[in-house]
Parts: structure tokens; C-alpha cells; sequence
């Protein structure tokens, strides 16, 4: 399955739900927003300086976090950018992390 989502976009989170109930891979697209969304949420940039990490790192963690069966595909133009994109799937997030992203 695959539906535009990331953590400024959550309406497709029954899907991702869904997926996991039956086991199906769920395939973000624009899972940093796609250049169209404002990812500086101050809860954001909050667990980003926490971990040391940038915003899209912990955005990308947080996808990671949700679902087993949740699989981030950011694309990237250059070397620098794939490899801190890579970095966020050694980013453990914390219950405390977890509820901070998911305050409005």
C-alpha cells in the first residue's frame, strides 16, 4: 500500500493500521513532506535537539517507530543527504519522544 504520509500528514493512519493487521507493507510517499510541507513543528525540533539529530532524521524515525510493516523511501540528491536520511533508523525514540510527536 501506498498513501502520501508523514508526520505532518497522519490522516492515513487507519490504513497503516490496516496494513499491519493483515501483514501488507505500508509505503509512505513524500515521507518528509515532499518539499511542500513545514516539518519545524516546535514538538519536532524539541525530540531533534534531544537526540542530536536533524528534524527530518526524527520524522523519518518516527515512521520507522510506528509500524513493522511502515517502510520510509525519502528520496535524496546527493551522498550527504542518503546518509543522514540512513542515520535516523539507528534513532531510538523514547515513550517520552512518542507522545511529545504526537501532540498537536
Amino acid at each position: 500500500m501506498q498513501n502520501n504520509f508523514h508526520i505532518a500528514h497522519r490522516e492515513e493512519t487507519a490504513v497503516l493500521d490496516a496494513c499491519a493487521a493483515d501483514g501488507t507493507a505500508f509505503v509512505p510517499f513524500f515521507p518528509l513532506g515532499g518539499g511542500r510541507t513545514d516539518l519545524t513543528d516546535d514538538h519536532l525540533v524539541k525530540v531533534a535537539d534531544r537526540h542530536g539529530a536533524t528534524v527530518s532524521q526524527i520524522a523519518l524515525a518516527w515512521l520507522l517507530a510506528l509500524s513493522p510493516v511502515a517502510l520510509a523511501i525519502p528520496g535524496t540528491g546527493s551522498l550527504a543527504h542518503l546518509e543522514e536520511n540512513m542515520a535516523a533508523r539507528a534513532i531510538t525514540l523514547t515513550p517520552d519522544d512518542l507522545a511529545d510527536l504526537t501532540r498537536e
